[in-house]
């Protein structure tokens, strides 16, 4: 039974991580119907501006992590505006905007290899490594950090959808851009926003995957099972991202803990055909018209 529950929490912790990612799929997915592949350069600089406001301005966990969620949204917004808004004026297809989003993906993933350099990079130890114990279960407090981060960041993120102007903003572009444009809505200022709010969740998540594994510029590719979690919750549901990457978590953990590591990305793939095949529209069950 410890067994269970320590793979358990394991599994919530980096599902929690997962969520923050997929959130940022889902945002842009909800307003502009495409998936931007972009995302995922997003999140390797967010672990790239916290190692750095950590090894170069000694800056510690909070500051650090303010830092790369800054900078990530900075980078995210300055994205949309070269590579999706000259798109958008054109009216362009959904495929030209994908394949800018994949351009944009590897353009950032070369960036820092020629600057930085291909090499593996690690975090100093910011959080002590001793487990909490509670009774013969031993939880590590970097999962239960990675947890907490989260979820906070995730409930500051429904307050802004459900409490303030611009969530009704969002949600009505999430419906119809055009009817929300007809209304009064500044559609390319949601636009902004959603990018912006996707990029600080980015930073916040490249840095705590960065934490908890290594830095690199690949990070991008791995980060791509947080598009699986969105597609398996719902592409365009938030609550969908969030219990898709939730389950993704537990799922890749239980089988790593119960079979091979190999199976860790087998499960994770196998889960995306059988959802595309099964129900395409994901576990919320969205459909096109009715995303936010």
């Amino acid at each position: 039974m410890n067994v269970f529950l320590q793979q358990l929490i394991n599994g919530l912790s980096i599902g929690s991580i997962y969520a923050l990612m997929a959130v940022g799929y889902s945002l842009v997915y909800s307003i502009l119907n495409f998936s931007n592949f972009a995302h995922g350069g997003v999140i390797m600089l967010g672990a790239y501006f916290g190692l750095y406001a950590v090894n170069l301005i000694g800056a510690p966990f909070l500051g650090a992590i303010i830092i790369a969620a800054l900078c990530a949204g900075l980078v995210a917004v300055t994205l949309e505006k070269v590579a999706y808004t000259p798109l958008r004026k054109r009216n362009a297809p959904s495929l030209y905007f994908i394949i800018s989003a994949m351009g944009a993906s590897i353009f950032l993933e070369n960036i820092v290899i020629v600057t930085i350099g291909p090499t593996f990079k690690t975090y100093p130890e910011l959080i002590d490594k001793t487990p909490i114990s509670i009774g013969s279960l031993h939880v590590s407090r970097l999962d239960l950090l990675m947890f907490a981060v989260a979820a906070v960041s995730l409930i500051l993120l429904v307050l802004i959808i459900e409490k303030t102007k611009v969530g009704l903003a969002i949600k009505a572009c999430s419906y119809s851009s055009r009817g929300s444009s007809l209304m009064g809505v500044n559609v390319n200022r949601i636009i902004f926003v959603i990018f912006l709010l996707g990029g600080l969740l980015a930073g916040v998540a490249g840095m705590m995957f960065g934490m908890r594994y290594t830095v690199y510029p690949q990070i991008g590719v791995i980060t791509n099972k947080s598009f699986i979690a969105a597609v398996f919750g719902g592409l365009g549901s938030l609550p969908g991202a969030v219990v898709g990457s939730l389950l993704l978590g537990v799922i890749e953990t239980f089988a790593v803990a119960y079979g091979e590591s190999s199976y860790r990305d087998l499960v994770a793939f196998v889960l995306l055909i059988l959802v595309l095949v099964i129900k395409p529209s994901g576990l919320m069950g969205k459909v096109t018209e009715d995303k936010a």
